[in-house]
């Protein structure tokens, strides 16, 4: 369910948000049971995160904030989106190496 408050990544407050699993749910054996560690993402933030990596690298390597923070890639996105007004709408990189 989408609320508008602020992101748990880059920090831009009346963004819309989504909920982001941070151990993607298709690498989640009990998520019917526990859906594991969630974070509040705007659009952006999560449309790029799953851009660049593969659930099971997600899964594996970027699986909490402090992670996905101190990922460079992430890290200078989030830099970025930061300066953008919330009404841009921001286009996703995508990565050849997922």
């Amino acid at each position: 369910m989408d609320a508008v408050t602020h992101c748990e990544l880059c920090g831009r407050e009346g963004v819309t948000t989504t909920v982001h699993h941070l151990v993607p749910r298709s690498r989640n054996k009990h998520r019917k049971i526990d859906p594991g560690p969630t974070a509040n993402m705007c659009w952006d933030c999560h449309r790029q995160i799953h851009g660049l990596y593969s659930n099971e690298y997600l899964a594996t390597a970027l699986n909490s904030l402090p992670k996905l923070r101190g990922d460079p890639r992430i890290a200078a996105f989030v830099a970025w989106v930061r300066k953008q007004p919330i009404t841009k709408k921001v286009r996703v990189r995508r990565s050849n190496d997922k």
